[in-house]
């Protein structure tokens, strides 16, 4: 997305969903990367809530909850939301446990399985080769991460803010060629609407 189209996106966006495709490109510049940060090492906030992808075709699941679960003090949750008791258990786990907890979380499976075929596009079957992957963008504590359920861990791109996250996370990651699918603080979550496609759809208030 252009400076100047990004110029005209509501403030504050409190995340942003990526999708882009998974090319010979990308998975280099991902080995090197992980490479890179485990010789060097970073700084990561313990308050990040970030959890590892297990289950195929689950990208545009695992990308809205980590958008939802580092915001989780903007969201109005539903009465007895599943999502909420989702991450309320789960938060005192290790990235590793919260995947596992989702394989078992049958409210969420069934709201992602349900939700996907109500799209225009057919769904993708879980065993299905899919080479466009979901990745969520957050500002915890004034720094920009990038959280990957494909990647050992959460990535730092370094200081932000809510007027400069946008164009922070643009710089940070053209290398993905990537959609934005912008995530402010008025939205209201409902539900999913084929999140694993190539739309997200929202409601802004």
């Amino acid at each position: 997305m252009e400076p100047e189209l990004l110029s005209m996106v509501p403030r504050p966006v409190c995340a942003v969903l990526l999708l882009f495709p998974i090319t010979e490109k990308y998975e280099t510049f991902r080995t090197e990367e992980e490479e890179r940060i485990k010789a060097k090492g970073q700084d990561v906030k313990s308050s990040v809530y970030f959890m590892k992808q297990t289950i195929n075709n689950a990208c545009g699941t695992i990308g809205l909850i980590h958008a939802i679960a580092n915001n989780r003090d903007k969201m109005n949750f539903e009465t007895n939301s599943s999502l909420k008791k989702f991450l309320e258990d789960s938060l005192t786990m290790t990235p590793e446990e919260r995947a596992k907890y989702l394989e078992t979380y049958e409210a969420i499976r069934v709201t992602h399985e349900s939700s996907a075929h109500e799209g225009q596009t057919e769904a993708p079957s879980i065993d299905e080769k899919v080479d466009l992957h979901f990745i969520a963008l957050v500002n915890v504590g004034g720094h920009l991460y990038e959280l990957d359920g494909r990647k050992p861990f959460p990535i730092n791109h370094g200081e932000t803010s809510d007027d400069s996250f946008l164009e922070v996370g643009r710089e940070n990651l053209e290398c993905c060629n990537a959609e934005f699918l912008l995530i402010s603080t008025k939205i209201i979550f409902k539900n999913y609407k084929n999140i694993c496609m190539s739309c997200l759809y929202i409601m802004i208030g």
